[in-house]
């Protein structure tokens, strides 16, 4: 069974960048196809990987195998170009946003996956959620019929792993070790695990934020309702990054 999903851009355009999308808790990849073809229409070359596999007791170590892990699904990505095509940007989901936010602020990234930039979505808070049964758990996670659909029909869904609480050792490192990349953060104003005053610290702690707010998404923000205009925002981030940071659209005016 192959390691990765990959999601390529079409026939005859060229590759405008890479994007490496780590999944959350109990999450599988095929969670991210819906998001991974949409990306991948603007021709972006989008590779989705398993979830971090964390050892608490050793999270130092897990985390330098995580980097590894990214190195080498960012390297593989290639596909015979001299390196994956740049802007090579990481995109994490709940455990994935909060390993790779760890990573990122430590001094272990590993040179061949060091991104261009990267996104952190639905960044949980500390302490274990209390989820209640699968209902409950999907109604923490999301209200779009399509990805609860999703969810519940993967056998390979982890049901009650929202439940699970973090290493408060990793939640830390993540909120304070310092990202030096242009970073979006992504959360839901109805995402009941999001410690919203933590990720405010957090985007105004680093040198090139962006904290986006999600108007009644829930916990899953990338693949709730809302999922086209947080797509949209990841690509307009992905073109903002290829224009140095400086915006392609402005409005000069505007009645809403």
């Amino acid at each position: 069974m192959t390691e990765y999903t990959d999601h390529h851009g079409p026939e005859g355009l060229r590759t405008r960048g890479t994007v490496v999308v780590v999944p959350g808790r109990g999450e599988t990849r095929s969670a991210y196809t819906r998001l991974g073809r949409r990306l991948a229409a603007d021709a972006y070359r989008v590779r989705v990987v398993d979830t971090p596999d964390l050892d608490e007791a050793d999270l130092e170590g897990s985390l330098t195998r995580f980097g590894e892990q990214l190195a080498a699904a960012a390297d593989d990505s290639a596909a015979g170009e001299d390196g994956p095509v740049r802007p090579l940007v990481l995109v994490g989901a709940d455990k994935g946003a909060v390993a790779l936010a760890a990573l990122l602020g430590g001094s272990g990234v590993p040179s061949a996956v060091r991104p261009d930039a990267v996104v952190l979505a639905g960044a949980p808070g500390g302490g274990a959620a209390a989820v209640g049964g699968w209902e409950d758990e999907l109604d923490v996670r999301t209200s779009c019929p399509a990805h609860r659909g999703a969810l519940t029909e993967d056998a390979g869904t982890r049901r009650g792993a929202l439940a699970e609480a973090l290493p408060e050792a990793l939640l830390t490192a993540a909120h304070d070790g310092g990202i030096g990349v242009p970073a979006l953060l992504l959360v839901g104003d109805a995402d009941p695990l999001a410690d919203r005053e933590a990720l405010v610290r957090t985007a105004k702690s680093l040198p090139r934020a962006r904290l986006a707010v999600v108007r009644d998404a829930h916990h899953d923000v990338l693949n709730d309702l809302q999922h086209r205009s947080v797509a949209a925002e990841i690509v307009t981030f992905l073109e903002t990054l290829r224009n140095e940071l400086v915006p392609v659209v402005t409005v000069d005016s505007s009645a809403w």
